[in-house]
């Protein structure tokens, strides 16, 4: 595969004011009992999931999926850390380098729909570094008022371009923009 058909995509799911976690770092807020007549039904994830080649996550994110139980199958996964963390499945490896080598060199080379699905942080470097090429953001009906936002001082404007709203009949919503480059 080449780099001009690989793209790094930026998952997140966040409330309406843009956290992501509650102060206490709890998640249990994603659940949805909202409803929206007009909306489309849910995708079929099973099959969406096999679309994605790759996932890239934080160290927090990674301990959080091992805690709710791993849902991204045997999907190779790349976890950014600097710390020693369990490796409890074959697909996982553990990367503490420069981000540029790890997506141009080892990434974008073997894969072509990357996903890096947490956290903040990583996200704003992804975004600064221009490694991401679209941000797929879900809002839940919901204002948290505090806690972890998604974009916090990210310290540059970023131009984007909608490719596509999608509004849910459980509610949420997802705005797909791809990331302009400069």
């Amino acid at each position: 595969m080449t780099t001009d058909t690989s793209k790094v995509t930026i998952h997140m799911v966040a409330s309406l004011d843009g956290f992501i976690e509650k102060k206490d770092r709890s998640i249990s807020w994603m659940e949805t009992s909202d409803s929206y007549a007009k909306g489309v039904a849910d995708v079929d994830v099973e099959a969406f999931l096999k679309t994605i080649d790759c996932y890239v996550m934080g160290s927090r994110t990674y301990e959080l999926a091992l805690k709710l139980g791993w849902v991204y199958g045997d999907t190779p996964t790349f976890v950014l850390t600097h710390r020693d963390l369990p490796v409890v499945r074959e697909t996982v490896e553990f990367y503490s380098g420069d981000l540029n080598k790890l997506v141009n060199n080892r990434l974008k080379p073997n894969y072509r729909n990357i996903w890096l699905i947490g956290g903040a942080m990583l996200a704003k470097d992804f975004i600064r570094l221009q490694l991401a090429d679209d941000i797929r953001l879900t809002i839940i009906p919901i204002i948290l008022g505090d806690g972890t936002l998604f974009f916090d001082y990210i310290g540059q404007e970023q131009v984007l371009h909608l490719k596509d709203v999608t509004a849910y009949k459980n509610g949420l919503v997802e705005l797909w923009y791809e990331i302009k480059k400069e």
